[in-house]
C-alpha cells in the first residue's frame, strides 16, 4: 500500500462564471490526499477508458454554459449511434439555481445524453442549488466521490481479472483462479465498506483545530448569540473538520506605472466594446414608489452596434469607487494603487495545472484590477476564508474564520455569509487583523461579470437609439453588515446619469438632449433567441410585469412601424398583461401603452395592481399578471393551440415565472382535456418549437 500507484480519473468542466471551475479545482487538489490523480481539462472526452466525472453549471433560461455548447452540439448529434459512450462510466455535478424554473438543466440535458449514449453513472448524480448554498450538496458529493472511485476502480480490476482467466481457461489454463475472482467479485461490497469507514476518520485538519477550541472560554454570559465574528457552544467548544489549505500559486510584483494602461475591450475575451455616450436618463417611477427605475437612452449612430427587439446586451461597470478606496487602503495599498501589476505563476506551486487569470489584463494597475477585473462584491467560498486564516494574526479571529470554512460551522457559514451578502470587504472589518495580500484576491475573487439588459427600443423605430430599463437596486443593512449598498452596476449607472436625469414625467415626451460626455460600455451579447416571430401574421402575447416590460416596448414599436410601411400586410392580434403594486407611482410606461392600442398596434392591453384597492367595478381582483392570464384562459389557448401563436414572459424567474408557467399547465390542461403530466408536455414542445420563450432573472 506504501507504493500504491495512484488511480487516474478524467475531470471535466463547463462554467459560465467560474464556480464549476472552482469547484472542479477542489476536487482536483482532494484527489492527490485520496491516492488518485485528476487529470483536468475542458470537454474531451473522445475514447475515454478511466472514470469520468464532470461539473457543469447552467445559464441562461436552462442552457449549458458557452465553454460547453460546442460538447453539448456534437452530443445531440441524431446519428450517432446508441453505444457510441458505452465504454464510457461517470459520475456528474451539476450547478443551479432553483429560482430559475429550468433548475440544472446544463447538467441534466448532458446527463440524459450521455445516458442515450451508453454511458454508466458510476456514481449518483448531484444537482446543487445555489438559492440554498452549493456548497450543501457540493460538500457531501465530494466526500462520496472518492469512495465512488475506489469501487469503480475494484470493479473494473475485477472484471479485467475475470476476462483475463475466461481467456486463459479457453486457452486450457486451470480454472481455479476463476472462481477466486468470482469469490472477490462477491466480496466487494464488504470492502467498499470498509473504505468507507476509512474515508469517515478525522483527518489532519480537525486536529489542527482542538487546541484551538478553548479559545472562547472566556465569552462573557450576554454572549449567548452567534454572529458573524463570534460563536457560542457547541460550535465554539467543538473539533473542527475544515477544508485543506487552498495551494497558492501566483506571484505579485510591483512596477512603476508605464504607459496609459488597458482598454475596456481588453476586459472580454471576444466580441467588440463600444464607448457610447448617453443621450437621456429619465426615472419612470414616482418618489414614493418602492424600487426606483430609470430609463437610459444610448446614441450607437456613430457605431457599428445593432440589435434586434428583445436583444440583451452587456454593460460593463467598475466596482463602487469608495468600496474600492476602502480595500485599498486596509490592504496598505493606496501608495501603490497605480502601480502596473506583473502576475506571474510560483515556480514552487504544486497546484495543478495553474494559469494566470485571462481576466486580467497584462499592465493593469492595482487600482484597475479591484475596480474593473475582480468581483469584489462576491460572497467568499469556504476554500477562500480557509485561505484567509493564513493572513490572520488573532487567535479568537482565526478560530472563527476556521468555524465558518468548516463542516461543523455550515449553518453559521450560510447565516452570517451566504444569506447575508456578506463581501470580502465587510469580513476584513470583522476580522480586523486579516491581512490577505493582492496575491490572495485575485486567485480567489471572480471576474467581475457585465451585467445584462434587455433593449427596451427598436433600432427600426428609433434609428440610432438603444434604451434599457432597470429598477436600483437596493441591499439594505444588517447585523452583518453596517452599511447599505446599491447593486453594483445599476448603483454605478444612477451615479453616472444623476447631471443629466429628468424626474418622473411623461417617459413619452422626456427631453432629449445632445449626446453628453457621460459614457458606458457595451458589447452584445453573444446568442439571443428571445425575438418577434418572423410572420407578422403570427399572434403573440406578452407578460411582463415591472421592467420586464423591456423588451416587449422594442417588440411593439417594431410592429407600430411595420404597419406603418406595410398597411397591406396582415398583422397577427397581440396581447401585454402587464402588472406593477401601484397604478399611480410604478406604471412603467403607461402612456406609450396608451399610444399603442389607440393606433392598433397593441390589441389587447390587461393591467393589474398588486398594492392597490380593487376598482368598485371590477367582478373579478387580478392583483398578478397570472389572474389576469387565467382570465383570459379561452383566448390564450385559442393563440397556442389553433392558432399556433407564440408566448413571451420576462421578469422575475423566482415567483412570477414559475407561477405564468404554471397557469399555462392548467389552462392547456383544461383546454386539451388532459392531465397536467400531458399539458407540460404540450408547454415543451411549445418551448422547444421556440414559441414559449422567456427572459428572466433572478
Amino acid at each position: 500500500m506504501c507504493c500504491e500507484i495512484k488511480r487516474r480519473f478524467l475531470l471535466l468542466y463547463a462554467t459560465q462564471k467560474g464556480q464549476a471551475k472552482a469547484i472542479a479545482e477542489q476536487i482536483c487538489e482532494q484527489a492527490d490526499a485520496h491516492g488518485f490523480e485528476a487529470d483536468i481539462h475542458c470537454y474531451n472526452l473522445a475514447t475515454e477508458k478511466d472514470p469520468v466525472v464532470i461539473v457543469i453549471s447552467t445559464t441562461g433560461t436552462g442552457d449549458p454554459p458557452d465553454t460547453a455548447r460546442k460538447f453539448v452540439k456534437e452530443i445531440k448529434n441524431k446519428t450517432l449511434p446508441a453505444d457510441h459512450f458505452a465504454h464510457l462510466c461517470y459520475g456528474l455535478l451539476g450547478l443551479g439555481d432553483s429560482e430559475y424554473m429550468f433548475f440544472c438543466n446544463g447538467g441534466k440535458i448532458v446527463d440524459k445524453r450521455l445516458q442515450e449514449l451508453g454511458a454508466q453513472h458510476f456514481y449518483e448524480t448531484g444537482l446543487a442549488d445555489d438559492c440554498v448554498g452549493l456548497e450543501i450538496v457540493v460538500e457531501p458529493w465530494i466526500d462520496g466521490l472518492w469512495l465512488a472511485l475506489r469501487r469503480a476502480f475494484t470493479s473494473r480490476t475485477i472484471k479485467e481479472d475475470m476476462s483475463n482467466n475466461l481467456r486463459a481457461v479457453s486457452n486450457g489454463v486451470c480454472a481455479v483462479t476463476v472462481d477466486t475472482h468470482i469469490s472477490g467479485a462477491c466480496s466487494l461490497d464488504s470492502e467498499i465498506q470498509h473504505l468507507k469507514l476509512e474515508e469517515l476518520k478525522p483527518q489532519e485538519p480537525s486536529l489542527q483545530c482542538q487546541t484551538a477550541a478553548n479559545l472562547h472560554s472566556g465569552v462573557s454570559v450576554q454572549d449567548t448569540e452567534p454572529s458573524l465574528d463570534r460563536s457560542v457552544p457547541p460550535l465554539s467548544q467543538s473539533t473542527l473538520n475544515i477544508p485543506a489549505l487552498p495551494l497558492e500559486y501566483i506571484d505579485v510584483q510591483f512596477q512603476d506605472n508605464i504607459g496609459q494602461g488597458p482598454s475596456m475591450s481588453s476586459l472580454i475575451s471576444q466580441g467588440t466594446v463600444f464607448h457610447v455616450p448617453v443621450s437621456k436618463a429619465v426615472q419612470l417611477t414616482r418618489e414614493d414608489a418602492v424600487k426606483t427605475a430609470l430609463l437610459l437612452q444610448l446614441d450607437i449612430s456613430k457605431t457599428t452596434f445593432c440589435y434586434q427587439p428583445g436583444d440583451a446586451f452587456c454593460v460593463i461597470c467598475p466596482n463602487n469607487a469608495k468600496e474600492v478606496q476602502e480595500l485599498l487602503h486596509i490592504l496598505g495599498l493606496s501608495e501603490r494603487k497605480e502601480c502596473v501589476v506583473c502576475l506571474k505563476i510560483k515556480q514552487a506551486t504544486k497546484k495543478k495545472g495553474a494559469a494566470l487569470p485571462e481576466h486580467i489584463p497584462k499592465g493593469s494597475t492595482v487600482e484597475f484590477i479591484l475596480t474593473w477585473c475582480l468581483e469584489i462584491r462576491a460572497v467568499p467560498k469556504k476554500a477562500f476564508l480557509r485561505a484567509l486564516v493564513e493572513y490572520t494574526s488573532d487567535a479568537r479571529e482565526k478560530r472563527r474564520l476556521q468555524e465558518l470554512c468548516s463542516k461543523q460551522g455550515a449553518s453559521d457559514y450560510n447565516s452570517f455569509i451566504r444569506e447575508s451578502n456578506v463581501c470580502l470587504l465587510d469580513m476584513l472589518h470583522a476580522f480586523p487583523t486579516c491581512r490577505p495580500p493582492l496575491s490572495l484576491l485575485i486567485e480567489h475573487l471572480p471576474k467581475l461579470q457585465a451585467r445584462s439588459y434587455s433593449a427596451a427600443s427598436s433600432n427600426s423605430f428609433q434609428p440610432g437609439k438603444l434604451q434599457f430599463v432597470f429598477n436600483i437596486v437596493e441591499f439594505p443593512s444588517s447585523p452583518c453588515r453596517s452599511v447599505s449598498r446599491k447593486g453594483v452596476c445599476t448603483g454605478w449607472l444612477s451615479e453616472l446619469v444623476a447631471p443629466i436625469l429628468q424626474p418622473h414625467e411623461n417617459s413619452l415626451h422626456a427631453k432629449e438632449g445632445k449626446s453628453s460626455d457621460i459614457k458606458v460600455s457595451i458589447f452584445a451579447r453573444s446568442i439571443n433567441t428571445f425575438h418577434l416571430p418572423s410572420d407578422p401574421s403570427v399572434p403573440f402575447m406578452m407578460v411582463g410585469p415591472g421592467t420586464g416590460i423591456s423588451p416587449f416596448i422594442g417588440f411593439l414599436q417594431h410592429r407600430q412601424k411595420l404597419q406603418e410601411e406595410h398597411a397591406d400586410w396582415k398583422f397577427g392580434e397581440t396581447w401585454l398583461f402587464f402588472g406593477c403594486r401601484h397604478q399611480d407611482r410604478d406604471y412603467l410606461f403607461r402612456d406609450e401603452l396608451k399610444s399603442f392600442v389607440e393606433n392598433g398596434t397593441l390589441t389587447h392591453l390587461k393591467v393589474c395592481f398588486s398594492r392597490d384597492p380593487p376598482a368598485a367595478t371590477e367582478k373579478k381582483t387580478t392583483k398578478y399578471v397570472q389572474d389576469n392570464i387565467r382570465l383570459y384562459a379561452k383566448e390564450v389557448a385559442r393563440v397556442l393551440l389553433k392558432e399556433r401563436g407564440c408566448f413571451y414572459v420576462c421578469g422575475d424567474a423566482k415567483h412570477m415565472a414559475k407561477d405564468v408557467n404554471d397557469t399555462l399547465v392548467d389552462i392547456l390542461s383544461i383546454d386539451a382535456e388532459v392531465d397536467k403530466l400531458e399539458a407540460m408536455k404540450i408547454l415543451a414542445t411549445l418551448r422547444q418549437e421556440k414559441r414559449y420563450l422567456q427572459d428572466t432573472w433572478a
